[in-house]
């Protein structure tokens, strides 16, 4: 798909279907583009189902049951980050942590509309667009935004001080990890570093920045570090004394 479809694509929200006894959540978009429905499965998003603009959507259904073996094995592969569990989700009043912050949670009715999150100083209120919506589905979507945008922001401007470039970034829902950088210079982080303070953030994206230049953890390594974030040792003891709390909030996982 080239840019210029991407930005035709019109994103409808978050859905649920089950398939096989499983509860799976998906992206659905609508594409002018389109001639026919198409499923994509991505380790970052899950699945997602692209639809024609006349396509109806009491047809998606029957179309998920149809690939439901191909799509629950692709997400399998991507270790069923987005197979859902009946377990009580996040409610109106409950608190949740972005940028180091507590932030109360706020729920309203949007009947007919897209699901939308939106910080209004230390509320976010999630405007639901149909009873069936999930408040944890349309937090994590808005918290994944958040973090592509702040996350390559400063990334962009941390890899002219550091004099590297990067191939490819990805925020993902990884569970063993905050960031990584592969040998083709590929940098991923995981969404739910949003909640942690920015400075904290700051560090774990020049730590994956300083490995284009030592991909390994020598001396050198942490003198590149260092330079850039004095505090680094303060910052890598918070992420470890907060990871477990971190890793569970929000989780829409089994």
């Amino acid at each position: 798909m080239t840019r210029g479809n991407r930005r035709q694509l019109t994103i409808v929200g978050q859905r649920e279907a089950t398939l096989e006894g499983q509860t799976v959540s998906y992206i659905l978009k609508r594409s002018p583009r389109a001639n026919y429905a198409r499923l994509e499965v991505r380790s970052e998003t899950g699945l997602t189902v692209v639809i024609p603009e006349r396509y109806k959507s009491a047809q998606i259904p029957s179309l998920l049951k149809e690939k439901s073996r191909w799509i629950l094995r692709k997400l399998a592969e991507y270790g069923q980050a987005h197979i859902l569990s009946h377990e009580k989700g996040i409610k109106s009043g409950d608190t949740i942590p972005y940028l180091g912050r507590d932030l109360e949670v706020v729920t309203e009715q949007a009947h007919g509309k897209a699901d939308n999150v939106k910080l209004e100083q230390r509320r976010l209120v999630v405007s639901l667009g149909s009873q069936r919506s999930k408040v944890n589905l349309a937090l994590e979507w808005w918290y994944r935004e958040q973090a592509e945008k702040l996350i390559r922001k400063r990334a962009d401007e941390l890899c002219a001080r550091l004099g590297v470039k990067y191939g490819r970034l990805t925020i993902r829902g990884v569970k063993t990890r905050w960031g990584s950088c592969s040998h083709k210079g590929n940098l991923n982080f995981n969404w739910k570093l949003i909640m942690a303070p920015e400075p904290v953030v700051e560090y774990v994206i020049i730590h994956e920045l300083a490995h284009l230049k030592e991909m390994n953890h020598a001396k050198r390594f942490w003198e590149l570090v260092a330079e850039l974030c004095p505090r680094w040792r303060d910052h890598r003891r918070w992420l470890k004394a907060h990871e477990a709390g971190l890793a569970t909030r929000l989780s829409v996982e089994k």
